[in-house]
């Protein structure tokens, strides 16, 4: 049910502004997370060891301020406005003119697209919000395992939980029962295959966070949507490691991250919403 009456193009408007913070967020959320991560693992470590952890400075989503990664320059915030900021400055800094990767305005104009796409679909719901906020958290876990080779716990378990919860409450459109089997089976499946390839090759072929990932998409989408999401994400993996090869930036020996791939069938079977028409077939 919409919450209020507004013209729909606004609305787009809006949440495409909305989206445009939340993907400046975003861009800040992909670098430091993994840092963060590894500095964490760090200190276990050297406490395990009966060492003292390594002194460093305060590094956290908050602390320090928003810098330059070449020159360590504070940003102003005439050069924190999403993607304006990026055209002004012609996508360098304005204090040691390094350049500036282009992911970063992309990274908000995705988000923004998605934010309004949400509104135009849903309207002003929450719906709209969820599903805004689900496809905004599968880019962050898709570009961190892209860049480190990891889909952290922080994020893939509260998007399970999330989708559990608002499967509950009515937000989404996937009963409850499907929530529950898909979060389920999206773990059990991909475990299963990672312990026959490890039973027979002797080699770790998949981590637990692709399980956790999959396990996530499940309470979301439904079980019924999970083997066209394996099924995507598997063809286009296959595809893109037969490029990746053939143009040399891969090694045969070399692991290609599944994340990416999972999350963007993920969002694909959202915006086609092929398991919520199945899953009304089924009365509970």
């Amino acid at each position: 049910m919409e919450l209020l009456h507004i013209h729909p193009w606004l609305w787009m408007a809006m949440a495409a502004l909305l989206g445009l913070q939340f993907g400046s967020f975003l861009n800040l959320l992909i670098w430091r997370l993994p840092v963060m991560l590894h500095q964490e693992w760090d200190d276990d470590v050297a406490h395990f060891q009966g060492q003292e952890a390594p002194k460093r400075q305060p590094f956290n989503l908050f602390s320090p301020g928003s810098h330059c990664t070449h020159c360590m320059a504070q940003l102003r915030a005439w050069e924190l406005v999403p993607v304006l900021s990026y055209l002004w400055l012609k996508g360098r800094c304005s204090h040691c003119d390094a350049k500036v990767s282009w992911r970063y305005p992309l990274v908000e104009i995705c988000v923004a697209v998605w934010w309004a796409w949400c509104a135009a679909h849903w309207g002003i719901s929450a719906a709209a919000f969820a599903w805004s906020g689900f496809g905004t958290v599968l880019l962050a876990l898709a570009l961190i395992d892209a860049d480190t080779m990891l889909l952290p716990d922080i994020l893939t378990l509260p998007l399970l939980w999330a989708g559990l919860v608002l499967s509950a409450m009515g937000w989404i459109s996937v009963h409850l029962v499907d929530s529950v089997w898909g979060a389920v089976a999206g773990y059990v499946s991909l475990w299963l295959v990672q312990a026959v390839f490890k039973l027979i090759t002797g080699k770790q072929g998949m981590g637990e966070g692709d399980f956790k990932l999959l396990a996530a998409l499940g309470a979301w989408l439904g079980w019924l949507a999970l083997p066209g999401v394996v099924l995507m994400a598997s063809l286009v993996g296959v595809l893109a490691a037969l490029v990746l090869r053939w143009r040399g930036a891969l090694a045969s020996d070399q692991a290609l991250p599944f994340g990416p791939y999972l999350a963007a069938a993920g969002v694909c079977i959202a915006v086609f919403e092929p398991a919520l028409m199945f899953s009304h077939r089924f009365v509970y």
